[in-house]
């Protein structure tokens, strides 16, 4: 496939992933009776408003792919991350028929996007951050606290572990990632931004009643996320 046409290949992935609501009932969530042991309101989801990030994301990724076809198609320095974004895309259309059908198979492949599109985000060259890395960037942060909720549900769903220390592992292990992906691009932003607004979910979920341990963690993500920000802030100004 040649540069220009896996340009537009993008641009058009990015569309019809944006337009895949459309095609299915939606998705609010994974209900309650989709697991042998139901889970109704689990502590690792975040509160519902913070899922329209998706409006910014879908957007934005049409535009950043629009700009990179139009702009940069043989662009080497756009295409190093065109091939991974263009996979997790591929999977993320048929997403929410999948997590309407089988939340099992719709957390591998939330998984399979959040690799692909951090692989994307990380292999994104430093031209035109505003159009060609950061929408990825803030898509694969989003995927990032997306795939610790849906883990977090399904191991609670299955009873490998109960809601509560489900949902302890799953920010345990969404912090960490995230921190380890933040530290091999310190110089963007829009990756720590979209895990920190999920985690900020969570504590609007948590609040009332008051879950404390679940709070903990995610300010402790949280604080995590924003110290390491400011310390490569400080370390790139001049």
């Amino acid at each position: 496939m040649t540069h220009r046409l896996t340009a537009h290949a993008v641009l058009i992935a990015a569309i019809a992933f944006a337009l895949s609501p459309l095609a299915s009932t939606g998705f609010a969530g994974f209900t309650a009776n989709q697991f042998p042991i139901p889970q109704s309101d689990p502590p690792v989801q975040p509160a519902g408003y913070a899922f329209s990030i998706w409006g910014v994301i879908y957007a934005w990724l049409i535009l950043g792919a629009g700009y990179g076809a139009l702009r940069a198609p043989d662009n080497t320095d756009w295409q190093a991350m065109r091939p991974a974004l263009l996979a997790s895309l591929g999977v993320g259309i048929f997403w929410i028929a999948a997590a309407n059908a089988s939340p099992l198979l719709a957390s591998v492949m939330i998984l399979v996007m959040a690799a692909t599109a951090t692989a994307a985000m990380l292999r994104a060259g430093r031209q035109n951050p505003a159009w060609q890395r950061r929408p990825v960037a803030l898509y694969a942060g989003w995927l990032t606290a997306a795939s610790g909720v849906a883990v977090g549900v399904l191991l609670g769903g299955y009873g490998v572990l109960d809601a509560q220390n489900a949902a302890i592992a799953s920010l345990i292990a969404v912090s960490l990632v995230a921190l380890h992906v933040q530290s091999r691009r310190p110089d963007e932003w829009g990756y720590p931004a979209a895990v920190i607004w999920a985690l900020v979910g969570v504590i609007a979920a948590n609040a009332a009643p008051l879950n404390l341990p679940v709070l903990g963690l995610a300010l402790a993500g949280i604080a995590a996320l924003v110290l390491r920000g400011v310390q490569s802030f400080k370390k790139d100004a001049p």
